[in-house]
Formats: structure tokens, C-alpha cells, sequence
């Protein structure tokens, strides 16, 4: 079975134009990414190819997206409903057999989220165009308007870090490709922008998935904040559904052909197929396979920790760990030998006393969402009759984030707001010390600058899908906004 899912994971490894993990790290680590939009330019052209002859419901008319959006609303809501009642009635999880099963959806989608919001970020060059306002907005939003509390991007960070999944750059190249897309639009919005456009409002429409995806992870003890807040702030009454309706209209004077120009934002919609899909993801979740991958990372280097007379049917446990293709025998074997007793709680198990607790002998080399996935499996067929402790962990504690957001605004010394157009500063400049040099070169800066095109340039550079999470990134996001706003 191990050789089979290593011939389909590299089936899948490559994309007609290279290898989509390549490419996404390379345009979220470039210090310009306009500048790279050159050579991801093939890129976006193949992915715009490959779902050129997907279908979609979005109308060719831009007089005609209100009413859909109208409906699409309605019909998901209705779904919804129907989902609920189904759950009411005692029926089980849709989507997540188990916590490891959504712990693993939330590491999966992380290249995506990771770079939330990033196909807009090539509009903010052009700040001053009233029929861009629309995109801007939207693009600062997601940013949190320079709020860490709420930039969606610190937020999904903070998500995976809480739930031991901040490893997720190891994660195979068939997850980055919708990332890698993003970042592209990002890159070539100035030849994209069309499609940035049509991307944008087929992302801000809101999905089914996204409703039960918060549902059932509010019940495994994840907090569902991230999730839950994309179906708040996208709303199609006032939030980002609505606005990306908007920005179809108040763009399309840029064009001269109307017609052209909707089917560059169908094809953009479109774009939104591109890569494994939310539930495709959810789909091939294989518990027994995930061990086994968590395993063959920890042989790595555990085929070295295991002194020789460690043994386990008669053979040492570096040398087990030695081929990676023996990792399912391996698992044989200690269920052979009663070191792992499935079916039964995991703490019956001498295998999972050697990790679990901070007096292991391996404290610490398993990861938290490593350890969910070993206790899934060893319960087994028992799992849903451990006690919730140990099955889903301590619960999760509902922060009120607005909150959070405005007291961050109130107490940090760093959350510096500067009308650079009126002279009024909200917040007084940091005294420098060791750990915030860098907070006051920037602002120093920021301050020296008379040209307000070429201040506004500099933010930008700092606002992009690989800086705007950063200290200096929030910082610059309220400058940013700041000075946009002001009405001189």
C-alpha cells in the first residue's frame, strides 16, 4: 500500500509548467512580486486552460449577478438547513470521521489559507483609481485593516500553531496549486485583471462547505473563529459577496468591449477549480496511511535514537525504522507483540505510553495534531466510546476576537496610526529599544517620505501576501489605510 500511495502522490507532483509548490514559494518569498510575474505568467495560463471547460452558474451579464447572488444564497442557506435538520435528527458528521480527520483538513488547506486574500494585492498599486475602491477594500479586510487579531492570515497561522499543524510547508504539490494560482494573479494582475476580478468573486461567494466545515469543527473542540468569520464578513447584503458583485461593474469602464471583458471574469471564476478542491480534500483522508506517513518522517532521524537491544519480533527498532517501506510491518508487529492494543484506548497501549505525557521517554517528538492521528488509530473501532478528554482534548475557549482587536488598538505601543495628510498621530512613536528597531527605522521613514505616490508605493511593498502578517506588514496596512481614507 506504501508504494501505491508514493506512485499517486508523484503522478501528481508536477504541473504542465513546473512544480506548483516551487512556484508558490517562490512568489510568496519574492522581495517584488510584480516582478516575478514574468515567469508564473506560463503558469496562469495553463491553470487558465485547464478549467476553461468547467461549468459554472455566474451569469454573462454583470446587470444579471445581483439576482444570482440572491440565489445562490438562498439555495445554500437551504442546504444548510437541511444539513442541520439531518443532524438534529441524530445523523452523523458530513464531513469529519474523527478530530485527526479535520486536523489534517486544516493542515491540507493551510498553502491556501496561508495566502488568504493575495490574488488582490496587485490593485493596491493602483490605490488612487476610484473603480478599484471596491477590490481595495475588500484586499485591506482581509489584511484585518492592520489588526493582527484580525488579519485573516495571523489568524489561520495562530489556528495551526494551537493544533500542532504549522508544519504544513512539507505538505506534497498537489496542495499548493490554488495557492500557487493566487499568488500568480497577484503577480500578472496588470495583464489579469479581468480574471483577478472574476477569481475574487467567485471566491467571496459563500460555499456550503464553509457552513459545515465550522459546524463540525465548533463539535471536535477546534475553534471555528477563522472559518465562521468568512461567513460573516462575506455576507452578500454588505460584506465581500456584495462587494465583488460591485467591483465587476465599477471596473468594467477600464474596457472598451463589455462582452470580452465578462468572459476574462468568467474564466477567472473559474480559476477557482483550479488544484484539490475542499472537498476532495476532505475525501481522501486515509487514517491508516496518515500513521504511516508520520511514521516514515520520524524514521528519518529515530533510526539512529534506539539503542540495539530495543527490539520488537525480534528485530531492532533502528532497523525497522531503517526502510521506509516497512513502516505498515512495523505496525504489524507491535500489534502482533501487544505493543499497540487497537481497538481498545490508546492508554492501554505501552507503544503510546512512550509519547504521551510529560514524563514519555519520547515527550515531544510527536507533534499535537501527530499525537490525535496515533490516538484515532489506536481506538479504532472504540473511538467514539473514549471519554471526550481524551478524544477531542480540552475544549477550546471562545475569545470575543472584536475585542481583542480594539484592545490591541488601545494598549500596544506598536499600533501606530499616522494621518500623513493632516499632521495627527494616533499613537505616539516607540521609544527604540533592542526588541523594536526595526518598528522605528520604519517609521521613521515612513515619516521622512514628502512624495505621497511614492509613500504609498513603499506601503504597498510591505502589504503584499508574504509581509502583511509581519509587525512592519501591520503596521504599514494602517498606514495604508490611513492615509487612503483621509479626505485632503
Amino acid at each position: 500500500m506504501a508504494g501505491l500511495y508514493k506512485a499517486l502522490r508523484k503522478s501528481r507532483e508536477t504541473t504542465p509548467h513546473g512544480s506548483s509548490k516551487a512556484m508558490y514559494f517562490s512568489l510568496l518569498e519574492a522581495a517584488h512580486i510584480k516582478r516575478a510575474g514574468g515567469p508564473c505568467a506560463g503558469f496562469l495560463a495553463a491553470q487558465l486552460q485547464a478549467t476553461r471547460g468547467h461549468s459554472t452558474s455566474m451569469p454573462t451579464q454583470a446587470g444579471q449577478l445581483n439576482s444570482w447572488l440572491a440565489a445562490h444564497n438562498e439555495t445554500v442557506g437551504r442546504q444548510y438547513q437541511q444539513y442541520l435538520a439531518s443532524r438534529q435528527a441524530g445523523g452523523p458528521r458530513r464531513y469529519f470521521h474523527s478530530k485527526a480527520h479535520a486536523l489534517y483538513f486544516l493542515r491540507a488547506v493551510a498553502p491556501t489559507k496561508m495566502v488568504d486574500g493575495a490574488w488582490l494585492y496587485g490593485v493596491t498599486r493602483h490605490w488612487q483609481d476610484t473603480r478599484l475602491a471596491s477590490l481595495i477594500r475588500i484586499y485591506l479586510e482581509e489584511l484585518g485593516d492592520g489588526a493582527e487579531a484580525m488579519n485573516h492570515v495571523a489568524l489561520y497561522r495562530k489556528l495551526l500553531r494551537v493544533n500542532g499543524c504549522d508544519d504544513w510547508k512539507t505538505l506534497d504539490d498537489q496542495f499548493f496549486t490554488q495557492g500557487a494560482v493566487q499568488l500568480a494573479l497577484a503577480a500578472n494582475t496588470e495583464t489579469h485583471l479581468p480574471e483577478v476580478i472574476g477569481f475574487n468573486l467567485g471566491y467571496e461567494q459563500l460555499p456550503l462547505h464553509l457552513l459545515i466545515t465550522a459546524y463540525e469543527l465548533k463539535e471536535l473542540n477546534i475553534d471555528p473563529y477563522y472559518f465562521t468569520l468568512h461567513t460573516t464578513i462575506d455576507n452578500a447584503q454588505t460584506g465581500h459577496a456584495h462587494a465583488a458583485v460591485e467591483a465587476v461593474a465599477e471596473a468594467m469602464p477600464l474596457f472598451g468591449d463589455s462582452r470580452q471583458y465578462m468572459a476574462r471574469v468568467l474564466a477567472g471564476v473559474k480559476l477557482n477549480d483550479a488544484g484539490l478542491s475542499t472537498l476532495e480534500i476532505i475525501r481522501q483522508f486515509d487514517l491508516q496511511q496518515e500513521v504511516v506517513r508520520i511514521l516514515q518522517a520520524k524514521a528519518t532521524i529515530g533510526r539512529f535514537m534506539h539503542a540495539n537491544r530495543c527490539e520488537i519480533a525480534g528485530k531492532s527498532i533502528n532497523a525497522w525504522l531503517a526502510d521506509s517501506d516497512q513502516m505498515v510491518p512495523f505496525l504489524h508487529a507491535m500489534e502482533k507483540t501487544g505493543w499497540i492494543k487497537r481497538h481498545h484506548a490508546p492508554e492501554e497501549s505501552p507503544f503510546w505510553k512512550t509519547f504521551a505525557g510529560e514524563k514519555a521517554p519520547m515527550f515531544g517528538v510527536f507533534t499535537a495534531y501527530e499525537q490525535q492521528v496515533l490516538y484515532d488509530w489506536i481506538a479504532g473501532d472504540a473511538l467514539e466510546n473514549m471519554p471526550m478528554l481524551g478524544r477531542l482534548g480540552r475544549p477550546w475557549r471562545m475569545v470575543e476576537k472584536q475585542g481583542l482587536a480594539r484592545e490591541a488598538g488601545k494598549n500596544n505601543p506598536h499600533d501606530n496610526v499616522y494621518d500623513l495628510r493632516t499632521g495627527g498621530r494616533i499613537a505616539r512613536l516607540p521609544v527604540s529599544h533592542d526588541f523594536n528597531q526595526d518598528q522605528v527605522s520604519f517609521e521613521c521613514h515612513v515619516h521622512s517620505m514628502d512624495d505621497g505616490q511614492a509613500l504609498m508605493e513603499f506601503l504597498a511593498g510591505w502589504l503584499s501576501p508574504g509581509k502583511h502578517h509581519t509587525p512592519l506588514g501591520l503596521c504599514a496596512t494602517r498606514y495604508f489605510k490611513s492615509y487612503l481614507d483621509s479626505p485632503f
